[in-house]
């Protein structure tokens, strides 16, 4: 308090400001339970689709093992190999300034050039890891999205925690201060006026 002037006009610019960090904290406060909310929601389909992945590749597992038992490895190994790149439907959202994002294969996976001894079970082997790869990439999207959550929620309980611990009990304080001192400076005042009557009513 010692590098403030107590003044009226300074005790209510600190009241304005106490006023609009209370509402900051409340904002921040909610903003936790918003992101707490959304991060809950994320996990859900994060282990719902690990458990569909799971189910996948036992699948893919199973497809691969009848491949394998048609071919052989060494026949599976050079078996034309699927195209890589498929078309993706992105859809984003904003929560409170973090980014979310939905991402989905689109359609079925692009078709494979022709294999010399082309085989029932290597096609269903090649459709079942198509499935798996479309499955990481909805949970590559969802686990980005629960990183990204949880980083601005930290964050935010930073902020929170330096509202509530330190910077509102701060201002508290200098503003009890300086309310304090104002009320000594009135009492003074008070004081010197009642001395100055008495002073005039006995020179009267």
């Amino acid at each position: 308090m010692s590098e403030f002037t107590p003044t009226r006009s300074l005790a209510i610019a600190l009241a304005d400001e106490r006023r609009t960090m209370r509402e900051g904290y409340a904002f921040l406060d909610e903003k936790c339970l918003l992101l707490a909310g959304r991060m809950l929601g994320e996990v859900r389909r994060w282990r719902e689709a690990l458990r569909e992945l799971a189910a996948l590749q036992a699948q893919a597992r199973a497809r691969l093992a009848a491949a394998l038992a048609r071919h052989g490895l060494n026949g599976l190994q050079v078996y034309a190999a699927a195209v890589a790149k498929q078309p993706l439907a992105t859809e984003r959202n904003d929560l409170l300034g973090v980014t979310l994002l939905d991402v989905h294969v689109i359609g079925e996976a692009p078709a494979a050039p022709p294999a010399v001894h082309p085989s029932p079970e290597a096609e269903a082997c090649r459709r079942a890891f198509a499935a798996v790869m479309a499955k990481l990439i909805e949970l590559a999207a969802v686990s980005g999205n629960l990183a990204r959550l949880y980083a601005e929620y930290r964050k935010t309980v930073r902020r929170v925690r330096a509202l509530q611990d330190v910077l509102l009990p701060e201002l508290e304080r200098t503003l009890s201060e300086i309310e304090t001192s104002l009320e000594e400076l009135e009492q003074d005042e008070y004081g010197f006026l009642r001395r100055a009557l008495r002073q005039a009513d006995a020179a009267a």
